[in-house]
């Protein structure tokens, strides 16, 4: 016959006072660690801006003859692009400076084929997303085209990208802009759609070895002037963000 523990059978008495309580306080357990998230969230989330395409967003043409087609209309920029390439971009505002996540939405029916982004002259893409970092006391003036801000040697510019052969994930050197640029792929050629959440702080990082400056443009650029085909996109609910 076994003996009893009675150190046992004490831990035991213990374990079952504990449950009861637990089970007796469950509702309000529960509250409270909802409460908590909740608070979590709102604290790591100090800022988030909704862009506006129809609100200060103008094109950026490379050659007088090739345009892409853009049409803002509020949250969503539709794009069409027939064997030509542009951009359409905004200055960012001094409050969000700081800025260090964003998120977009994206959706591609019509897309150029798969490309190697690597080079100059065939690296064709459905869509880019810039986001171009600068010090503050190198920011040009008001009236600065986007031109002067990608050719400024203390500009840093992260191209999330929609395109070309490569796989999700990779940090690519560009063929324009050399040591100021890095292309990241989110999704090779194709057509679909998708929703991006990115890290901008911590892609900088990887990308340029560096703390990012201040995020103080974004541009979106469709690119189809060397395969001379067709891209049918449309970019919506790109938000910034900033996080402690």
């Amino acid at each position: 016959m076994c003996k009893s523990n009675p150190l046992f059978a004490q831990w035991l008495s213990t374990a079952l006072v504990f449950c009861e309580v637990i089970y007796h306080f469950r509702s309000m357990i529960k509250t409270q660690l909802i409460s908590l998230l909740m608070f979590l969230y709102s604290w790591s989330y100090i800022a988030a801006d909704q862009v506006d395409f129809s609100d200060g967003w103008r094109e950026q043409r490379f050659s007088l003859f090739s345009s892409n087609e853009f049409e803002p209309s509020g949250e969503t920029l539709g794009i069409g692009s027939d064997g030509t390439v542009s951009m359409f971009w905004s200055r960012l505002p001094a409050r969000l400076w700081g800025s260090n996540q964003a998120r977009w939405d994206w959706e591609v029916t019509s897309s150029v084929p798969p490309t190697d982004l690597t080079l100059k002259g065939g690296d064709d893409r459905n869509l880019s997303v810039y986001f171009v970092f600068m010090p503050e006391t190198s920011i040009p003036a008001a009236n600065a085209k986007l031109t002067d801000l990608l050719g400024d040697d203390s500009a840093r510019i992260l191209m999330y990208v929609w395109g070309g052969n490569h796989m999700r994930g990779d940090i690519l050197p560009t063929p324009y802009l050399n040591e100021l640029g890095r292309t990241l792929i989110l999704r090779p050629a194709s057509t679909g759609q998708a929703s991006e959440r990115v890290n901008l702080r911590t892609d900088f990082q990887r990308a340029f070895g560096t703390e990012p400056t201040g995020l103080v443009g974004i541009a979106i650029s469709a690119d189809s002037d060397d395969t001379d085909t067709q891209i049918r996109a449309r970019v919506s609910n790109l938000r910034i963000e900033t996080a402690r």
